[in-house]
């Protein structure tokens, strides 16, 4: 990734009661990919670049985001430990979102246009819901969108058709999670 301000981390649905169908085949995929997130979100906190939670509302409209992590912290299991492991450090960003896609009756369009954003390194759950919906959007308004395997959840046959579908259309680029920290993915397209 080139070292450039302009680059953006968003951390898409970490923030999970895991109380949906299926969701405890996938906690164990998600606690994999929160340790590697953090991971990303160090590299980018050094650099001062922008960190940005998008996450569901849990379809509770009286609950902001800070409530929801320490929901999650209370409720123990996968998503306390997730809660522990990835809670927003002060400068880190946060939206909620009512639907799949981050960008979808959000702030996010206006959020990132605040912060001169261009380029987004998507992370988060699920592969094949969440994260494909934010990517498709994204590339639909023009902003370069990395993303690597590690730092995304989901199951691993729908992981691979969702990774392939971003790769196949040119909404994304797959990049290993070793270039992104190191610095070696290249910026532009």
């Amino acid at each position: 990734m080139a070292d450039d301000p302009s680059t953006a981390l968003l951390i898409i649905d970490m923030f999970s009661r895991f109380d949906f169908p299926g969701a405890q085949e996938l906690a164990p995929a998600a606690e994999r990919a929160a340790r590697q997130i953090r991971r990303l979100r160090d590299h980018f906190d050094e650099r001062r670049w922008p960190v940005i939670y998008a996450n569901d509302n849990f379809s509770d409209w009286k609950r902001d985001f800070r409530q929801q992590v320490e929901q999650c912290r209370r409720d123990g299991g996968p998503a306390g430990r997730i809660a522990s492991l990835l809670s927003p450090l002060p400068g880190h960003y946060f939206v909620l979102k009512p639907k799949h896609s981050a960008f979808l009756a959000s702030p996010l369009p206006i959020l990132l246009a605040k912060l001169g954003v261009r380029r987004l390194c998507l992370s988060g759950m699920t592969a094949d819901s969440c994260v494909l919906a934010t990517a498709l959007d994204a590339n639909a308004r023009e902003f370069d969108v990395v993303l690597a395997p590690e730092v995304v959840a989901g199951l691993p046959s729908r992981k691979r058709r969702a990774l392939a579908l971003l790769t196949d259309s040119g909404a994304a680029r797959i990049a290993r999670l070793s270039s992104l920290v190191s610095g070696q993915e290249a910026g532009g397209r």
